[in-house]
């Protein structure tokens, strides 16, 4: 999740259910039985919100913040002041980042409590902490050389690689695995899964209907767009249909009335507004990629770029947004609007058919 913020990222319309945001490290109930938790980050995306639901044997948590002291302090802080004795029985973590599952293992360790997750989310986390400490491979650096990254770039990617597995706690060796339309009972209320796809590749939302409320983290934020990318492992993926394709999902499965507690801003209402914008946005940006495509365009092509998102794009930002630009630009490509080759330099350049 970044805040490189794709353009026309406003969200009109929207009602939020507090005039002001607690500050990070406070507890704030937002129904009978579900907190709010604010927990630091880092500059550009500075919190994640995450969730605590009581449930009769003890609380729950949804998602659990960076590994990292600042973090554990926090927690450590929460589980003096705030359980009331009651240990954490399960963790749940919607998707693979390392904001959301950083201290998933750190949780689970403490309290000897199980891991919830999608099946990809968790395997998907396996396999990126399996790289630590191995070498960047061939695969990954020609695709960074075909998305136009410079030889600095590549090289700073070469040391960083294998860096995923040490910025989350070790995940337990088993979990308990959530899958599309299963029914959890949480002090006795049901919570439905909901699945989106596209940012990550298994994400869970969680839905209470007598509650009305949705736990979106990263499917549904009110404020700013989640990145959706292509990487190094599956680079003719079809991440941006996959977006839009589960955001029209949602809408058809969720009633319009739900409050919306994302992971990033605050609980808002308008769940079938904001995700309608989210896939009118996009489907705007693909129409301008098409017509800039007329004249034929590399991936890390400034007006791409300038198309896409609203800040200006650095070597801090460069990969993502250039992972960002070919979602968009492999969509249009499989749509059949677009042709997609290699020039003589090796790097893929797109055009309009």
């Amino acid at each position: 999740m970044t805040d490189t913020s794709l353009t026309d990222g406003s969200a009109h319309g929207l009602k939020y259910l507090f005039k002001d945001k607690p500050e990070k490290g406070e507890i704030r109930e937002i129904a009978e039985g579900v907190l709010w938790l604010r927990l630091p980050l880092f500059k550009g995306l500075d919190h994640i919100n995450v969730w605590l639901l009581e449930d009769t044997d003890g609380w729950i948590i949804v998602d659990t913040g960076l590994n990292n002291d600042a973090t554990k302090e926090v927690w450590e802080q929460v589980f003096d002041q705030t359980l009331n004795g009651k240990p954490v029985s399960k963790v749940i973590v919607t998707h693979m980042h390392p904001d959301h599952v950083g201290l998933a293992g750190w949780l689970c360790e403490k309290f000897d409590a199980p891991l919830y997750m999608s099946r990809l989310e968790y395997l998907t986390c396996r396999m990126l902490s399996a790289d630590t400490g191995q070498p960047a491979p061939d695969e990954a650096l020609r695709f960074l050389r075909e998305i136009g990254s410079t030889p600095e770039l590549i090289e700073n990617y070469k040391q960083r690689f294998g860096g995923f597995g040490m910025a989350i706690y070790r995940l337990p060796q088993s979990y308990i695995r959530l899958s599309q339309g299963e029914e959890i009972e949480i002090n006795g209320r049901i919570w439905q899964i909901e699945m989106g796809n596209g940012h990550s590749p298994e994400h869970i939302c969680l839905h209470c209907p007598s509650l009305k409320l949705l736990i979106s983290g990263d499917q549904v934020l009110p404020r700013i767009s989640s990145h959706v990318g292509i990487f190094p492992n599956e680079p003719e993926a079809n991440n941006m249909q996959d977006w839009i394709d589960s955001c029209h999902r949602l809408i058809e499965r969720l009633p319009s009335d739900l409050l919306v507690l994302p992971a990033h801003n605050e609980p808002f209402y308008g769940i079938h507004e904001r995700l309608q914008s989210l896939i009118d946005g996009h489907e705007r940006r693909l129409a301008r990629l098409l017509e800039l495509c007329r004249t034929p365009r590399h991936p890390n092509d400034a007006e791409i770029f300038s198309t896409l998102f609203r800040r200006q794009i650095d070597a801090d930002t460069f990969i993502m947004a250039a992972t960002e630009s070919m979602a968009h630009l492999n969509c249009l490509q499989r749509r059949g609007k677009l042709s997609k080759q290699l020039d003589e330099n090796g790097v893929l350049i797109f055009a309009s058919i």
